[in-house]
């Protein structure tokens, strides 16, 4: 970026930014890679210099001026390269992965992202990268560690100006205060006609969540982990399966997600599932650290059947018609500079109501593969998920937190993460385990878990 340009942060941003300021560090991307080849020092400390001299590498700024709204600049800062010296035994790879999303993340400095690696009983090596979601969406990790990869396989020193760090922005050196009066101005404007097309659209309507069911109400610790789990699948399998079924693979993630709602009582026989489905929205060159909206449906659950598959590909198409065109994207999506100009305490006020997703489902298909190899060496599987860190287990009944899914492949094989934050249906990873090995087999899937 030149001079002349500052990359002000969007309006997903700054909700993640504000909701950062409401409860930490509650809610991270992270993206692992599992190696059966031992990864040296030198490899690991030299992606770590280009990704702290690419887009992740970035910091918010404010000002005093009302309305005017924060930007990113290049932090100057990062968190070391996590190193662990004793060696990672196969059964406790999640439980390795999942202590690393353990980060105190801190947008206004720049500590938004931390790279750590450790070495496995059998050879290999195991390698995250935990991502604060101010900074960064899915495609914005993505982008960034491939570039630094690219990079560290050319030979290239780290440069933030000839890098995907070019994007990130910086401060104008002159005019500075007449800049945020006229930001300022413009956002006032996209507010007020953010509000008419609210009004417009008043009449659309999303998918209505259905809330979660009180009882029952397991006697748990004060402080909740949420079960998480990993399979694999053979990816012709999947296909097969869902092609028998008259769907997608997309639509047998969502099918397979809103059986296991159905089967821990999450939500009740004929009920229909909200299922927010991730959309990136990311081009070229793009300097958002988030450029993605999500396509919510309905989906029914049966109990005595599978999820109707083809009702769930016409249902995403749908739906992404709709979003398309503001006359159908409901009201709440037009008042995001509203949003923006919302001080803290009344962001508080309403989050004491604020609901979580019910469930969750994001397909990543094959990007990943663009960044499983690293000097040479590509890796057995990488996955990117969110990650549900620990928190109070009330607030998770109280947000109303449901099922999260991620899945990828890498050609041959599907991985799936699996992560269920409500602490009555899914109080320990077995819980989840059993759920989804039963879900799987009435669907014809034959999963794989990881330990």
């Amino acid at each position: 970026m030149n001079s002349g340009t500052m990359n002000r942060l969007t309006a997903d941003d700054d909700l993640f930014l504000k909701l950062h300021d409401l409860y930490g560090n509650a809610l991270v991307n992270q993206l692992t890679w599992r190696f059966d080849e031992r990864l040296g020092r030198g490899v690991l400390d030299g992606f770590h210099a280009q990704l702290a001299a690419g887009f992740l590498a970035r910091r918010v700024v404010t000002t005093a001026v009302p309305f005017a709204r924060p930007w990113w600049v290049r932090a100057a800062q990062s968190i070391p390269l996590g190193w662990q010296d004793e060696a990672v035994a196969e059964s406790g790879v999640l439980d390795w992965f999942f202590a690393q999303s353990h980060v105190d993340f801190d947008p206004r400095s720049g500590r938004v992202w931390r790279l750590s690696a450790a070495p496995t009983s059998d050879g290999g090596t195991l390698l995250s990268l935990v991502t604060s979601h101010v900074g960064a969406d899915g495609g914005a990790v993505l982008y960034a560690v491939g570039d630094a990869l690219d990079r560290l396989e050319a030979g290239l020193p780290p440069d933030a100006d000839t890098s995907s760090g070019r994007l990130v922005g910086e401060t104008a050196r002159t005019g500075l205060r007449r800049r945020h009066f006229v930001d300022a101005t413009g956002q006032l404007a996209a507010a007020a006609l953010g509000i008419g097309a609210a009004i417009k659209a008043r009449a659309v309507q999303e998918p209505a969540r259905n809330p979660r069911p009180v009882e029952p109400e397991l006697e748990l610790a004060d402080r909740y982990t949420a079960a998480s789990v990993v399979v694999e699948v053979d990816l012709a399998e999947w296909n097969a399966v869902a092609a028998a079924n008259q769907g997608t693979a997309n639509g047998l993630l969502v099918g397979v997600a809103v059986g296991i709602l159905g089967r821990c009582g999450r939500v009740s026989d004929g009920a229909a599932v909200r299922v927010d489905i991730p959309h990136s929205m990311r081009q070229p060159d793009d300097p958002r650290g988030n450029a993605t909206t999500g396509l919510p449906i309905a989906v029914p659950f049966r109990a005595d059947a599978r999820t109707d598959l083809a009702q769930v590909r016409t249902s995403i198409k749908q739906a992404a018609r709709a979003y398309a065109d503001p006359v159908t994207t409901p009201a709440l999506q037009h008042l995001q500079p509203v949003q923006m100009m919302l001080p803290r305490f009344v962001l508080s006020y309403f989050s004491r109501t604020a609901k979580a997703p019910e469930c969750l489902c994001t397909n990543l298909g094959e990007t990943g593969q663009a960044v499983a190899t690293i000097a040479g060496v590509r890796a057995r599987s990488v996955l990117m998920r969110p990650v549900v860190c620990t928190g109070d287990t009330e607030m998770f009944r109280r947000v109303e937190v449901g099922l999260n899914l991620s899945w990828s492949s890498d050609g041959e094989t599907v991985v799936l993460a699996i992560t269920g934050a409500d602490p009555d249906r899914f109080p320990t990873r077995d819980a989840l385990s059993d759920y989804v090995a039963k879900e799987f087999a009435a669907w014809g899937l034959h999963p794989s878990f990881w330990s």
